[in-house]
C-alpha cells in the first residue's frame, strides 16, 4: 500500500514536470528573441565556417561569442541543420539534461531506495521551475550541459578509468569547472586530477591546431575582456564580484578585496567538500564545489546558477529543521526574484539589498557552512525536540535577520539595481520616455543644466532627462559618502543630449552636473527624493 502511494506521488510529480517543461518550451518559442544565446552560437560558427573571425562576430542584440575556441569545435555541427530545427532540438536536449541532473541528485536526497523515484521527480520539478533552468531554456544556453558533465564526474558516476575526463571537457568549453581539478587533488583523487588537467590541455591544444588564430585571440585578449560579457554590476550577475560592484567598492580596492574573499570561500568550500567526500557523500561534495564556482567566478549569470538549486534540494532532503529551512529559503531565492516578489515589504534599502542579492549571499553562506556548521546545522547529540518548536526558532531567527537589515542604511554607493543606459538603448521607450526626437527633446529642455522626469516601478526608479550644452559630465551618488556613478551623456539626435539610468532608491540620491572646467553647476537631490516618495 505504501509503495503504491509513493508510485502515485512520483507519477504526479513527473506529470507536473512534463507540464511545466511543455509550457515553458511553448512560451520560449513564442518569444521574438527566443534562444538568443543559441542564435549567437549559430551565427558565430556560421561566420567561422565562412572564414570570418570567431570573436569578431556580434549578433543583432550586440552579443558576441565569449567561450574558448574548443567550444566552437564542440558546437560546430549545430550549423548543419536549419536554426528553427536546432531550436527545438536544443530545448529537448535541455529538458533531458534536467532529468539527467535530477537522477544522481535525487538518489543522494533519498534516504531509502524506496523513496528514490519520488526524490528524483521532485528534484526534476524544482529544477524545471527554477530561474536558472528557465534561463537556460529561454536563452538556449550551454551552461546546463557544463554543469551536468562536472556533476557526473564529481559524483564518481562515470567508470573509474574515465573519471576526470568530463571535467576536462567541461572546462575546455567553459573555464569555471577547473576548480574541480583542485577538488580532486584535495580529496586525494590524483589520477582524476591528472586526467582532468590532461583532457583540458588536450582539448585546448586540439582547438589551437584547428583554429590557431582564434585560439591566440582568445587566450591573449578575449578571455580577459570581461566587458564583452555585459554589465557585471547588474542583478543577473549573482557572483561575489557582482555583489561587490553593487555595494559600490571602489575600483582600486575591488581586485584585492575580491581575490581575498574568493580565496577564503573556495578554500573553506574545498575543505568541507573533502570532509563530505570522506563521509561517503560525493554528491554533496560535488555540488558544494559547483556552488563555489558560482561564488568565485567574476560572472555568474542566472543560467550559470544551477548548482545552488541542487544544493537547496540536498539541504531539504537532510535531517534537521534548520537545514530544511535553509534549503527552502535557498530554493525560494532560486525560483523567484525575492526583490520583485516581496516588493511590498522590501521598501527599506537594507532589506531590498538583502533580497536583490539573496542568491549571492545564499551561495556564499553555503560554501562557508558546507551543508552544516553554525548557520544550518542541528547537533545530532542533542535530544530530539518537537518539530513545532524547531520551526518557531527558525522563524524567529529569520525575522530577526530581516529586521536587522531593515534598520541598516543602504551602504554608501551601493545600489542593487543601478544601470546607466547607452546609445543602443535609446530606442526603448521604457528607458527613454521624456522625449523621442530632436524637436521634442529641444522643447523638453528648459534651459536649466538638467531637466528630467522619473518613473517609479516595484523595485526601482527610472530617471530620464536632457542636459544643456554647458554640461560636460553628469554623476549620480546613491548615498552620502559613496563613490559616484558616471551617467553617459548621449547624442541620439542633432542638438540636445539625453541621459537615462535606474536606481533602487532615490531617497539619498544626488545628481551633480559639471561644466568643462570641472565645476559643479547643478545639484539635484530633493527632487529625486520626492520621486522616490
Amino acid at each position: 500500500m505504501l509503495a503504491t502511494v509513493r508510485d502515485r506521488r512520483a507519477a504526479l510529480l513527473w506529470a507536473a514536470f512534463a507540464t511545466v517543461a511543455l509550457v515553458s518550451a511553448l512560451l520560449v518559442m513564442r518569444r521574438e528573441d527566443r534562444l538568443s544565446d543559441l542564435h549567437i552560437y549559430y551565427g558565430a560558427l556560421t561566420d567561422l565556417r565562412a572564414g570570418r573571425p570567431l570573436y569578431a562576430y556580434v549578433a543583432e542584440n550586440g552579443g558576441p561569442f565569449t567561450y574558448p575556441p574548443f567550444a566552437a569545435l564542440v558546437l560546430g555541427p549545430i550549423t548543419l541543420v536549419p536554426e528553427p530545427v536546432l531550436q527545438v532540438a536544443w530545448l529537448l536536449a535541455t529538458v533531458a539534461a534536467v532529468v539527467a541532473l535530477a537522477v544522481p541528485v535525487g538518489t543522494a536526497v533519498a534516504r531509502t531506495p524506496s523513496r528514490r523515484h519520488t526524490a528524483v521527480a521532485a528534484v526534476a520539478l524544482v529544477l524545471m521551475l527554477s530561474a536558472p533552468v528557465q534561463s537556460n531554456l529561454r536563452f538556449g544556453q550551454v551552461s546546463i550541459f557544463v554543469v551536468l558533465l562536472a556533476l557526473l564526474d564529481g559524483m564518481e558516476v562515470v567508470p573509474p578509468r574515465l573519471r576526470g575526463v568530463l571535467v576536462g571537457v567541461a572546462s575546455a568549453v567553459k573555464l569555471t569547472p577547473l576548480l574541480f581539478v583542485v577538488y580532486f587533488v584535495v580529496t586525494g583523487r590524483y589520477r582524476d586530477a591528472a586526467r582532468a588537467a590532461g583532457t583540458f590541455l588536450a582539448c585546448a591544444g586540439l582547438a589551437a591546431a584547428v583554429l590557431p588564430g582564434e585560439s591566440w585571440t582568445y587566450w591573449t585578449r578575449t578571455m580577459l575582456a570581461t566587458d564583452r560579457i555585459g554589465n557585471l554590476a547588474s542583478l543577473g550577475n549573482q557572483s561575489l564580484h557582482g555583489m561587490l560592484l553593487r555595494v559600490g567598492v571602489d575600483e582600486a580596492s575591488l581586485p584585492l578585496l575580491w581575490a581575498g574573499l574568493v580565496a577564503v570561500i573556495c578554500g573553506v568550500a574545498l575543505l568541507r567538500a573533502r570532509r563530505l567526500a570522506a563521509q561517503g557523500r560525493p554528491g554533496h561534495a560535488a555540488v558544494l564545489v559547483g556552488c563555489a564556482t558560482v561564488a568565485a567566478s567574476p560572472v555568474s549569470w542566472t543560467h550559470h546558477q544551477v548548482w545552488p538549486v541542487l544544493a537547496a534540494m540536498l539541504l531539504i532532503g537532510t535531517s534537521g529543521v534548520a537545514r530544511k529551512a535553509a534549503g527552502v529559503a535557498l530554493a525560494s531565492a532560486m525560483v523567484v526574484s525575492l526583490g520583485a516578489a516581496l516588493s511590498a515589504v522590501a521598501t527599506r534599502p537594507g532589506v531590498q539589498f538583502l533580497f536583490e542579492n539573496a542568491r549571492a549571499l545564499g551561495v556564499a553562506a553555503l560554501c562557508l557552512t558546507g551543508f552544516g556548521g553554525v548557520a544550518v546545522a542541528t547537533a545530532r547529540a542533542r535530544r530530539p525536540r518537537p518539530a513545532g518548536r524547531a520551526w518557531l526558532r527558525v522563524g524567529v531567527a529569520a525575522t530577526a535577520a530581516v529586521a536587522f537589515f531593515a534598520v541598516q542604511p543602504l551602504p554608501a554607493g551601493a545600489d542593487p539595481t543601478f544601470k546607466a543606459y547607452a546609445l543602443d538603448d535609446v530606442t526603448n521607450p521604457r528607458y527613454f520616455f521624456v522625449c523621442r526626437s530632436a524637436t521634442a527633446c529641444a522643447a523638453y529642455g528648459t534651459g536649466a543644466p538638467v531637466t528630467f522626469g522619473t518613473r517609479k516601478e516595484k523595485t526601482k526608479v527610472r530617471v530620464n532627462g536632457v542636459v544643456s550644452a554647458r554640461v560636460t559630465r553628469l554623476e549620480y551618488y546613491s548615498a552620502p559618502g559613496g563613490a559616484p556613478r558616471v551617467i553617459p551623456l548621449l547624442s541620439p539626435y542633432a542638438g540636445p543630449r539625453v541621459f537615462s539610468f535606474r536606481s533602487a532608491t532615490m531617497a539619498h540620491g544626488r545628481l551633480v552636473a559639471y561644466d568643462a572646467g570641472g565645476h559643479p553647476i547643478a545639484v539635484v537631490d530633493d527632487e529625486l527624493a520626492a520621486a522616490f516618495g
